[in-house]
């Protein structure tokens, strides 16, 4: 991570009750293989290093007698002892004598051994072997195992798979955050992979393609004759995936109902089936993804607080694909490769105008829109070459600088008719949504800058609002 010691942006708890005294906080050590747990106090100073007298004592050869040692208060801070191998955050070693904030899910390497601070309490100690070879966040394959398709090149994400791969290993808790498209389900489905619940099942619910009493009768099963059309028992997905990862997609769209009974399973780790009298024991791990703002929700009276926490115990948040510039380009290249082997065809050339556009355009689909433009780009190929004119219309932000580093000459200019419906959609778009630019936005599939940029290249006037017009 480049610039600044710690990136917000990447790993969050609950902003609005960290380190407060009812949200309990533990520390987790991580040498080799094996990771243990320490329950942090509300307050104090506590010392890490290989001496007996060390507060949290380290066995690692790396780690220094007294090598470094944590600032417990409202705010975490670490600070490096001076020792031998350095103490490092995202990456950057820490000056000597200079206590630095650490907020939970933030890795810090303490030699060759790290620690990360995480919300809620857990017992005991976790050992683990046999860890799998990690898959790509940004996978862009149906196949999670595919390991081809691994394009982690941003700096921000490279310091998001450090943060993966240590809670990985550690069973707890996570919550996903990030906009629609950016590859939450295939970051579940690594740290399953990574976890020593790797040889278990991976079952994953989407909260918001159900109706609250199928999503009840999905998740925690029903008996025969429970409701009508109910003909035989069914277990739900939290028996099925029994030793493995349940995956809770838009979680922020689940009923309060079923919240209220989800989190009573949570606590009791036994489950009830709809119509059943005899509770049946679980061990399972939950994650949840969302792209709704949950404290909001939170407030607004539609998401229980102690539920949030419950799967809260880290959260990791992924940047929307216009935050990782480094990433468009492989990812663009890997999914014309694919659409092109699924066609057997040859893998196509792409212009280097094709990426220039690319890299310009905001992705509000983010790396599922990607992936359909590069297969919809394929399909229309001729002779093998993707070219600028191939692309959506929606993709053209502005006039598109000519590329330094290719011959390859420019596209064919939009014709009028082109330019005159796309002004008629935006016209259209702007009156039915009162003049609200980011409702109209969304109307249109694209995003907001991207709207007012189309705009002013139409010479159309902003809309005055009508009503209660935040756009």
């Amino acid at each position: 991570m480049s610039g600044s010691l710690v990136d917000s942006t990447l790993v969050s708890t609950d902003r609005g009750a960290e380190g407060s005294a009812h949200v309990p906080r533990r520390l987790m050590i991580g040498t080799g293989q094996n990771v243990t747990t320490h329950m942090l106090p509300e307050e104090g100073t506590l010392t890490l290093g290989r001496a007996p007298d060390a507060s949290i004592r380290i066995d690692d050869s790396s780690v220094s007698r007294l090598h470094a040692c944590l600032h417990v208060g409202a705010v975490i801070r670490v600070e490096d002892l001076g020792s031998a191998n350095g103490t490092r955050v995202g990456g950057v070693r820490l000056r000597p004598n200079q206590p630095t904030p650490v907020p939970p899910g933030q890795v810090v390497e303490i030699g060759s051994s790290w620690m990360m601070i995480a919300n809620a309490p857990l017992s005991g100690s976790i050992t683990t072997t046999g860890v799998q070879e990690p898959i790509a966040l940004t996978q862009p394959t149906e196949a999670p195992d595919d390991k081809d398709g691994l394009v982690v090149l941003d700096e921000v994400m490279r310091n998001l798979e450090r943060v993966v791969e240590r809670a990985a290993i550690a069973d707890i808790s996570i919550l996903v955050l990030g906009e629609t498209g950016v590859g939450k389900e295939v970051l579940a489905r690594r740290i399953h992979a990574l976890s020593p619940r790797a040889d278990k099942p991976f079952v994953g619910l989407n909260c918001a393609a159900l109706a609250a009493s199928l999503l009840e009768s999905e998740l925690f099963g029903h008996e025969k004759g429970a409701f009508t059309g109910a003909g035989q028992a069914k277990p739900g997905l939290l028996e099925t995936a029994d030793g493995g990862t349940v995956l809770l997609d838009e979680v922020g769209e689940m009923p309060l109902a079923v919240q209220v009974k989800l989190l009573r399973v949570l606590e009791e780790r036994q489950v009830l089936r709809i119509g059943g009298t005899r509770p049946r024991p679980i061990d399972v791990r939950v994650l949840s993804a969302t792209n709704r703002n949950l404290e909001a929700e939170i407030a607004s009276g539609s998401f229980r607080r102690d539920l949030f926490f419950r799967l809260n115990s880290i959260t990791i948040e992924i940047p929307p694909l216009r935050q990782r510039l480094s990433e468009i380009e492989p990812l663009a290249r890997r999914f014309a490769k694919m659409a092109a082997q699924r066609l057997r065809l040859p893998p196509p050339e792409i212009d280097a105008e094709v990426l220039v556009r690319l890299r310009r355009y905001q992705w509000p689909g983010n790396i599922r829109q990607l992936r359909n433009v590069m297969e919809r780009a394929v399909v229309l190929a001729e002779g093998g070459r993707i070219t600028a004119d191939l692309l959506p219309a929606d993709t053209y932000v502005g006039p598109v600088p000519k590329p330094s580093v290719s011959a390859s000459p420019s596209p064919p200019a939009a014709s009028t008719d082109d330019v005159d419906d796309e002004r008629q959609r935006i016209l259209e778009a702007l009156d039915r949504c009162a003049g609200n630019q980011t409702r109209a936005a969304e109307l249109l599939g694209i995003s907001r800058r991207t709207l007012v940029s189309r705009m002013a290249e139409y010479n159309l006037p902003r809309p005055r609002k009508r009503g209660n017009d935040q756009g």
